[in-house]
């Protein structure tokens, strides 16, 4: 990587999003790769010992934290289920702990997923979150990256293991893709579309006719999977927390980015470690 093209400063962001470290916009030449660490359902407890299915969250993501930092990416993104069950102000406080490595050299943004507490998630970051919302009662965030454009959406709907964006929030998304540039865009929500979020067709009508928009990312499954609607990739991250079944990794995915596709590395640190390692090549629909 050439990091001397990625050195300006600021970072397009929209109001009321927990972004910790430092903000930066990586280069603006189209032709540059911009590389990214995508995370998942860290849950992380108030309680730093907490073992869950013979997994400790807390040493997951101490550890996994530190590989990162040690070679850092452009920025780093979690999409959803950062606390072990309903939040606690103290397990976000634990969270921000673990990611100080990363975030004394780059960037996160944080989504929230289902096992979140919007409260006590905006009390632990009340320091990096705004008083004025871009959407009412949601925490959405934009980057630019070099050739891509990155938007964190919110699908946390309190109390309820599924999804929703809402109406507030698509009607923000859909003006926001039609007058931003015709930068690859990549969307990063916590629930499953088709699945898990229940304004899925919403969330398709406006996308699908959107050629920018490449790709969605999103977790809650606990499961490493690729798949694909009308030329959209949908990646579903594995969590760094714990699996849910034996066969799936636990852990974190490296991307590499570029205008025409991405390269998505598998880091297996406990699970399934059969595919650490693995890369899938995907290539951006015109």
């Amino acid at each position: 990587m050439n990091r001397r093209q990625f050195l300006k400063d600021g970072l397009a962001l929209a109001a009321g999003v927990a972004t910790l470290g430092p903000a930066r916009v990586w280069g603006e030449d189209r032709d540059e790769c911009t590389r990214w660490a995508f995370l998942s359902d860290t849950h992380v407890a108030a309680d730093p010992d907490n073992r869950y299915r013979g997994f400790y969250p807390y040493r997951n993501l101490r550890e996994i934290a530190g590989q990162i930092a040690y070679n850092p990416p452009e920025g780093v993104v979690i999409t959803g289920d950062l606390a072990r069950l309903r939040g606690q102000v103290e397990a976000y406080e634990n969270l921000k702990t673990l990611l100080t490595p990363i975030t004394e050299q780059r960037p996160v943004y944080l989504g929230l997923g289902n096992h979140d507490n919007r409260d006590d998630f905006s009390q632990a970051f009340e320091t990096f979150a705004g008083d004025v919302r871009t959407v009412e009662d949601k925490h959405v965030a934009t980057a630019v990256a070099g050739p891509m454009r990155l938007i964190v959406l919110d699908s946390l709907l309190a109390d309820r293991a599924t999804g929703l964006l809402g109406w507030s929030q698509r009607t923000w998304l859909s003006t926001f893709l039609a007058t931003s540039d015709d930068r690859p865009t990549i969307l990063f929500l916590h629930h499953r579309p088709r699945i898990d979020l229940l304004d899925t067709k919403r969330l398709f009508d406006i996308i699908e006719p959107v050629a920018k928009v490449k790709a969605v990312v999103y977790g809650h499954s606990h499961r490493f999977k690729f798949s694909e609607h009308k030329g959209i990739h949908m990646i579903n991250l594995p969590a760094t927390g714990y699996n849910m079944s034996r066969s799936q990794p636990v852990g974190w995915v490296e991307a590499r980015l570029t205008d025409k596709g991405g390269q998505f590395t598998l880091h297996a640190l406990d699970g399934n470690r059969k595919n650490d390692g693995c890369c899938e090549n995907l290539v951006w629909r015109s």
